[in-house]
């Protein structure tokens, strides 16, 4: 019998307030090991703030975030953590592989210059591995800090709108990516506010107003709904909770 691995992340009972305001109340949530979870929702909805007290960068007032069996933040995290921002997060004198190779060293990697050129391919850039990041496209500089995140060859790996500013064949071929490497048995925590993306998804967790309104597949979602597609399907699951609450 083959049995489940435990949960990628598990939080419980979170609680974040920034400027005084609360913004995350009481959220519970699970990212299943070995699968693309879509964490799906509306500017302010608190994405970016649940993907930082998972990589351990957000002050918290309650709740525990554990992270492959550790605390969120713990040191031991970090070679098995990877984390993409919003902002491409590279050097832009520097060339693809020299930045790549820059992480690769900084992890301690033993071939770091074998490990920064398999991780440059499989963001589709060998093409453009000598060339200055400061000259490369948005949509290349964002796939270059993707390169930097892979190259470790993290267990989990978090995305913050990994796909803006992308067109949609690049956003193709990465989300194929993404497949890959869940296939391959990493986790990965994708934000997104594009709806059209959580097809791509194993399971999405849909956010309002930092309270999880779904965690469910796909599928699961467009028959809960009855809704033709993600987006029909978010914004009647928004007037129910609105309605619910009034």
């Amino acid at each position: 019998m083959t049995r489940t691995p435990p949960p990628a992340v598990v939080i419980e009972g979170l609680r974040v307030i920034r400027g005084g305001r609360t913004v995350i109340p009481d959220l519970d949530l699970v990212v299943p090991t070995g699968s693309v979870v879509g964490l799906l929702g509306p500017s302010g909805s608190g994405k970016s703030t649940v993907i930082r007290t998972i990589v351990g960068v957000q002050i918290v007032a309650g709740g525990t975030i554990t992270v492959l069996g550790e605390p969120a933040g713990s040191p031991t995290l970090r070679r098995r953590v990877a984390y993409v921002t919003q902002s491409p997060s590279v050097y832009g004198d520097l060339t693809v592989l020299e930045n790549v190779r820059y992480v690769a060293r900084m992890l301690g990697l033993a071939d770091p210059d074998r490990a920064a050129a398999a991780a440059v391919a499989e963001v589709d850039l060998t093409a453009a591995a000598h060339d200055l990041v400061d000259r490369l496209s948005g949509g290349q500089r964002s796939r270059v800090s993707l390169a930097a995140a892979l190259v470790g060859q993290p267990d989990l790996l978090v995305l913050d709108e990994p796909t803006v500013g992308l067109d949609p064949v690049l956003r193709r071929d990465l989300w194929a990516l993404f497949g890959r490497l869940a296939a391959a048995g990493r986790t990965l925590l994708v934000s997104s506010h594009v709806m059209d993306e959580a097809t791509r998804c194993d399971r999405l967790i849909l956010l309002r107003h930092g309270d999880v309104l779904a965690d469910l597949t796909p599928t699961e979602l467009l028959d809960r709904t009855g809704a033709i597609d993600p987006e029909r399907a978010f914004l009647a699951l928004i007037e129910g909770h609105e309605a619910g609450a009034s």
